[in-house]
């Protein structure tokens, strides 16, 4: 029997595959489709909700993506969010308008009605994260408002007889207090969801998936050793068994000994497992090169080409795998959302391929859902909570052109701050943290000498989501031992700073 699934119908925002999550979150399968999905597609799909996104436009232009006015023929639930409520409210006869004096953005005070089955059995008053210039003049035929803020009359609204239901602000985002409970609402009082889908369900999936995609074909995975390519390898292992194998190249650019760890981990014998020692290759195609995206662009490309280069020596393959998560897909810019930055195994891939299809299993989870995978594959608790570390390494940590020298530094400084989080504990309680060597020097003075050395910069953040992140609140102790070992153990540093920014309006990474 198949699982109930809600539709997630993408207007081009930022947090479109956040909801996704979010719904998947709780026990409900659901797959996200560009607007444009034709009506005969969503039939047969059969979806017990729909849900609109947000989006960066204004639903009253033309050029502006439109909401079908058949899908609210079809009897099944909708719920519209920011973006999603106007594009609900302009194809039923609605008035969308920009309004200056309504423009909110960020934590807004909210009211609820609670007797609407989107908020009930929560507060009636709360935080909602909004984030819109439009809001709506005139209702629907049907509809009510059933919140507001200080400034905007209809925070959310409802047609009770057509289970039709708008939020102006973004409930699947941690700012948005009881959000998640909102969005459970819907599924489970308004659309009648039963809760049937799990992480194992996940993995039976995409395994069947893989396995009608394949065939008999033989397939190359690009693994680094980081937790979303070992998942995806393991993954593969199971679905193809002897048809793949695994490439890891050492471009250099890895964190101390991390090279040595990943044969150690994947070369036992119980996959097909190559590693490729391409350093100079990489180093020499980086030389001289400042600028982060271009960076990125020739990781991307020299990758593809080294496992095209080991492909032909294997024999023929068919396949590549790369282990690109959903915030790699959203940064590098999906659908009509912004480009933040290409990630190497998306946005920096070379236009030709030699491979007949790239596939990427886990394109659609996000990381904490990865880790939750690599559970259901019996991968080592070590190996699924390690540290977060991007594909094209300490590339993007070292701030402007690299040289041997400045990753050697880097690597040294990088190990001692993990080695002390390590030490104090803090190892699962910070979801990420790194040093990042920057480009400006300033002066110091050591053993009565004057000195004009780097300055390094460290970085934790917490998270659940990777999508926004606070800073992590290092205790001044730990980042004192830090500092002190840095500076008198590696050499070329003489300061250290920490970065306390959030995600926005930073990214995690510096590059």
């Amino acid at each position: 029997m198949a699982n109930q699934l809600v539709l997630v119908l993408d207007f081009g925002g930022q947090y479109n595959q956040l909801i996704a999550r979010r719904v998947r979150e709780c026990g409900v399968y659901c797959e996200v489709h560009k607007y444009s999905l034709s009506i005969e597609e969503i039939r047969a799909k059969a979806p017990i909700g729909i849900i609109f996104t947000g989006g960066p436009n204004s639903i009253y232009l033309d050029e502006s993506p439109k909401a079908d006015p058949q899908l609210f023929e079809l009897g099944i639930p909708i719920l519209g969010i920011c973006y999603g409520i106007h594009a609900m409210a302009y194809a039923l006869g609605g008035k969308v308008v920009s309004n200056e004096n309504a423009r909110e953005y960020g934590k807004t005070d909210t009211f609820y009605n609670t007797s609407c089955k989107l908020f009930e059995g929560l507060p009636p008053e709360g935080i909602s994260w909004m984030s819109h210039g439009d809001s709506i003049a005139e209702l629907p035929e049907g509809f009510v408002s059933v919140a507001h803020t200080a400034s905007c009359s209809v925070a959310a609204m409802e047609n009770v007889h057509k289970k039709f239901y708008g939020v102006q602000f973004h409930p699947e985002v941690m700012h948005t207090e009881n959000g998640i409970s909102m969005l459970r609402n819907f599924l489970y009082n308004v659309c009648g969801a039963i809760g049937d889908w799990t992480m194992g369900d996940y993995l039976k999936t995409a395994v069947e998936q893989i396995r009608a995609k394949v065939r008999d074909g033989k397939v190359l995975l690009a693994l680094s050793g980081g937790v979303d390519s070992s998942v995806a390898a393991a993954l593969l292992s199971r679905a193809v068994g002897t048809q793949l194998t695994c490439i890891f190249v050492d471009h250099g650019l890895m964190r101390k000994n991390e090279g040595d760890e990943v044969e150690k981990i994947f070369g036992d014998g119980r996959m097909n497992f190559i590693r490729v020692n391409a350093e100079e290759r990489f180093l020499g195609k980086l030389a001289g090169v400042s600028d982060p995206e271009t960076k990125r662009k020739i990781i991307g490309e020299e990758f593809i080409r080294v496992f095209e280069e080991e492909a032909k020596k294997i024999g023929t393959v068919d396949f590549l795998v790369q282990g690109t998560i959903y915030p790699d897909i959203i940064e590098s810019g999906l659908g009509d959302s912004a480009v933040i930055k290409s990630h190497h195994n998306v946005g920096g891939l070379p236009d030709y391929v030699d491979f007949k299809e790239i596939i990427e299993p886990l394109r659609l989870l996000f990381k904490d859902e990865v880790r939750q995978l690599g559970r259901e594959l019996e991968l080592p608790e070590y190996l699924v909570m390690r540290q977060p570390f991007p594909g094209p390494g300490l590339a993007i940590r070292v701030i402007g052109d690299i040289t041997k020298d400045k990753l050697e530094i880097l690597r040294e400084a990088d190990f001692i701050l993990r080695d002390e989080i390590m030490k104090a504990g803090l190892e699962y309680s910070i979801n990420q943290y790194f040093a990042v060597l920057t480009n400006m020097r300033s002066v110091g003075v050591m053993g009565d000498g004057r000195t004009y050395d780097y300055t390094l910069a460290l970085r934790g953040v917490t998270t659940t989501d990777f999508m926004t992140a606070d800073w992590a609140r290092i205790p001044y102790d730990v980042l004192d031992r830090i500092s002190v070992r840095i500076v008198n153990e590696v050499r070329s540093i003489n300061r250290i700073v920490y970065d306390i920014t959030s995600k926005p309006p930073a990214t995690i990474e510096w590059e």
